[in-house]
């Protein structure tokens, strides 16, 4: 029983953001917004999110009130999706997707937090419960494709509201076990980010995350660029979404017998396998079958992130730990990587954007093993 309210959560969760998300930029593309304006839109909210998710997690830990920070802000958020549809200028949206973005920063982040504490001794068992998610989206995607080209795109809005409310309903069967502060928040914050492992797996966790943004915003593109139909842009889509399924379910055996630290070498191996292979195939037959490799390396990072940061938080800070984590990827690796991304498939293509990522990363992975092997021989954990 303790494991279906956070699976049910993830589940609505990730389903309202499914039902949502794909279409904002129809919806800004109904309001004749120009494409520098929808950019500047799309890329306010990852960097909100790497203020807000601390922001938030940090006063949640200071008062320990955490089922009140995370109802408060979902509601909150749930209002202002029910009036955004009436919001029309450039200047409103903005406004509004900056304070919607600062409100839903730390729910994720938050859930993951009542995940962990509610499985107690059980928290390998992590990945399965986050299944439910992939779940959500999963099934949401294709029922509001169809509730949405009949209806129409107000209808995300209320789709994601309608969702989110269940979700909130959900959550308050959420129990959250904080831990006391051995010392003050900000001793406890100073600790946090004196430790060299856990600062070196976050950095890594940034680069990953600018590496994903390219496959997340730009892959269609390069189909596009590719001559890839549009309806094979979908199967991608479901192909990637589907690969999560199986690292997740067994997510448990994976991190007993690789660690964080090992899911984490495995998911940087697989991401820059998948950026050179998406250069060397690029066809629709090698494209779509190089998808099943995401489960590998968004599903892989993510676990890894999560226990990484539960277990190298300071007494009471968990949640925080877990908000800066999504603040890397989400925040500082998103906004990096839409941004490097745009520049650079405008100004060499689709294949140099994913050589280069693919260098990036392989870099990256190397002088991760070197500087990861020095920490510990140093004993500095």
């Amino acid at each position: 029983m303790k494991k279906i309210w956070p699976f049910s959560f993830y589940f609505l969760y990730f389903a309202a953001n499914a039902s949502f998300l794909p279409y904002l930029v129809l919806y800004y593309q109904s309001l004749n917004f120009t494409g520098s304006q929808i950019g500047l839109l799309f890329g306010i909210s990852p960097l909100i999110t790497l203020v807000g998710a601390p922001f938030w997690t940090g006063i949640a830990d200071i008062s320990h009130r955490y089922k009140l920070v995370l109802s408060s802000t979902m509601l909150l958020s749930l209002a202002l999706i029910l009036i955004f549809p009436s919001i029309k200028t450039i200047t409103a949206v903005f406004l509004l997707i900056a304070v919607f973005s600062f409100l839903g920063a730390p729910v994720n982040s938050l859930a993951d937090t009542a995940t962990i504490s509610m499985l107690r001794g059980d928290k390998h068992m992590y990945g399965r419960v986050r299944v439910g998610g992939t779940f959500g989206w999963g099934i949401a995607a294709p029922i509001a494709g169809i509730l949405i080209s009949k209806l129409g795109l107000n209808w995300a809005f209320w789709s994601y509201a309608f969702l989110m409310f269940l979700g909130f309903l959900v959550s308050q069967k959420f129990v959250f076990n904080p831990i006391k502060q051995d010392t003050s928040y900000r001793n406890g914050l100073r600790a946090l980010f004196s430790n060299k492992r856990l600062i070196l797996f976050l950095i890594t966790t940034l680069i990953c995350g600018i590496a994903f943004t390219s496959i997340n915003l730009y892959l269609f593109a390069y189909m596009d660029e590719l001559g890839i139909s549009k309806s094979l842009m979908g199967t991608a889509l479901g192909i990637a979404t589907i690969s999560e399924l199986p690292v997740l379910f067994f997510s448990d055996r994976l991190l007993a017998r690789f660690k964080p630290h090992g899911l984490l070498v495995i998911a940087m191996i697989a991401t820059t396998l998948r950026l050179f292979l998406y250069v060397i195939f690029d066809s629709a037959e090698g494209i779509l079958v190089f998808q099943l490799i995401n489960g590998v390396t968004f599903s892989a990072l993510w676990v890894a992130g999560v226990s990484y940061a539960n277990e190298n938080a300071p007494a009471g800070l968990n949640a925080t730990a877990q908000g800066v984590f999504s603040a890397m990827l989400f925040g500082f690796g998103s906004a990096g990587g839409g941004y490097l991304s745009a520049l650079l498939f405008e100004k060499a293509g689709g294949a140099q954007m994913y050589t280069i990522f693919g260098i990036m990363m392989l870099v990256t992975l190397i002088t991760y093993l070197l500087l990861e092997g020095k920490i510990k021989k140093s004993h500095h954990f």
